[in-house]
Parts: structure tokens; C-alpha cells; sequence
């Protein structure tokens, strides 16, 4: 686990090959995704890693509902009953009256992928036993109630990796945090910088695209994505980096 803080408020850690981030105001903190299964002990860790006990816990926001975004998220809600809320689509994904994630027959084949054998190794230790893991308490994160969290955060609807993803932007710091809709890296990509996840990740691959392109228009400065390194930089410049 690495913690990197990338403005006043805002850390950004790295686990198995995902992020999750954390918005603290002093007095609370907002969880945005939690990791692979595995990762639970780290995301409860790094809420402490900030100066935080974890009672100062005030919610979690999803920006979609696959494996490696929601794994704390049930000892989370066990040990501190705090509210998770993500897209209103999203939610029915998230309690699982659908499933739009890699298959195991995808899986198998991203193995024969540059960095796939090493991807799905750690992918299964991250969800050994945890495969069946839902958010049944999942709210949609109305606009009334985001804007009263630590950070005070605006929901972006992104469609496209899943239907409900939803992407955040903190106005007051210029920090956009992009989920799946928009990444800077992934151990399937050889390239790093702002782009898409492979396509075998992304349930509509055009809707993708074109939620990737609004969020270069966004009013940020610091990008905070569910794969690869925070960036700093102009989003409009990376339009042409997106197919």
C-alpha cells in the first residue's frame, strides 16, 4: 500500500493494482471505492495512515460495483454501519440484480496477454472466497447528499465500463475522480497517461469512449483515477490520446 496526498484534503492509495481514494475535512472522511476483498485490511488502514479513526468514517461512494471498487465495503458497513452510495443504475449493480464483469472465459484469455498470467495471479488472491461480494445497503448519491460530505462532491454520470459508473469532481480542488471512465495505467496496458482500460474490462466500449471524452472538459487540474498513478495536467490535452 502507498498513500499519496495530492492536494489539502484529498490521498490517494494504491492497492492490488487499484486505488481508492480518501477526502478528509478535518472532522470526517469520505471513502471514494474500496478495493479488492483482499485489500480490506489496507483500506482500513490507510484511514488511520491520515490521522483518522476509522469512526470518522462518514460514507463510501462508488464509482461503479466491480470486485476490485467495493471489496471493504461489507466490513466497512459491519464495523461502522456507514452509508455507501454510488449511481442510481449502479445501485441495482451493486446488490446484484446484474453483473456486468469480466467473465471467467475473458479471464482465461487475458492470459496469453503481455502481464496477463501476473494480473489474474493476483486478481484470484485478491478475491479468494469473496467472489459472491455485494452492497446491498447501496443508496443512489443524490446531489443533497454529496453535497453535504467531507469534500462536498459532485456526481458525473460516465456510462459505459458499467452501465451506472459514476465519476466525481471536488470543485473546490480542482481534483476529478475518474473511476474506471478514464485511467492512467493498468498491468494490461503498455502505456501510461490518461486512456481507456482494455477492452475486454469496459461492458459498452462506444459509451465508454464517449463519457471518457466529457470528462476532459471538466473543470480539473489533478486526475484521480481506479488504475494507475493521480496526474497532473490540462484534461483537454489528453483528448487525442483516447480510441
Amino acid at each position: 500500500m502507498t498513500i499519496d496526498q495530492v492536494s489539502d484534503s484529498v490521498y490517494v492509495v494504491a492497492g492490488t493494482n487499484v486505488n481508492w481514494a480518501l477526502i478528509s475535512n478535518g472532522a470526517g472522511v469520505t471513502i471514494i471505492d474500496a478495493g479488492y476483498p483482499a485489500d480490506t485490511p489496507l483500506v482500513l488502514d490507510s484511514v488511520r495512515d491520515i490521522g483518522h479513526d476509522l469512526a470518522d468514517v462518514t460514507a463510501v461512494l462508488l464509482t461503479h460495483a466491480h470486485l476490485d471498487h467495493i471489496g471493504a465495503v461489507p466490513r466497512l458497513v459491519e464495523l461502522l454501519g456507514v452509508p455507501v452510495y454510488t449511481g442510481a443504475e449502479e445501485v441495482r449493480h451493486a446488490k446484484r440484480e446484474y453483473l456486468q464483469q469480466i467473465t471467467p472465459g475473458q479471464m482465461v484469455r487475458t492470459l496469453f496477454a503481455p502481464g496477463g498470467a501476473r494480473w489474474v495471479s493476483q486478481t484470484l488472491r485478491a478475491v479468494h472466497g469473496r467472489i459472491g461480494t455485494s452492497v446491498p445497503t447501496a443508496t443512489p448519491a443524490r446531489a443533497s447528499i454529496l453535497s453535504t460530505l467531507p469534500g462536498g462532491l459532485v456526481a458525473l454520470p460516465t456510462p459505459g465500463h458499467t452501465d451506472g459508473h459514476t465519476a466525481y469532481l471536488l470543485p473546490s480542488e480542482g481534483i476529478l475522480f475518474s473511476g474506471d471512465a478514464l485511467v492512467t495505467g493498468h498491468p494490461l496496458s503498455r502505456r501510461t497517461g490518461p486512456q481507456l482500460l482494455p477492452p475486454v474490462f469496459n461492458h459498452d466500449a462506444a459509451r465508454t469512449l464517449v463519457s471518457a471524452r466529457a470528462l476532459t472538459r471538466q473543470p480539473a487540474h489533478t486526475l484521480v483515477p481506479g488504475h494507475g498513478r493521480p496526474t497532473r495536467l490540462v484534461l483537454t490535452d489528453c483528448t487525442d490520446t483516447l480510441r
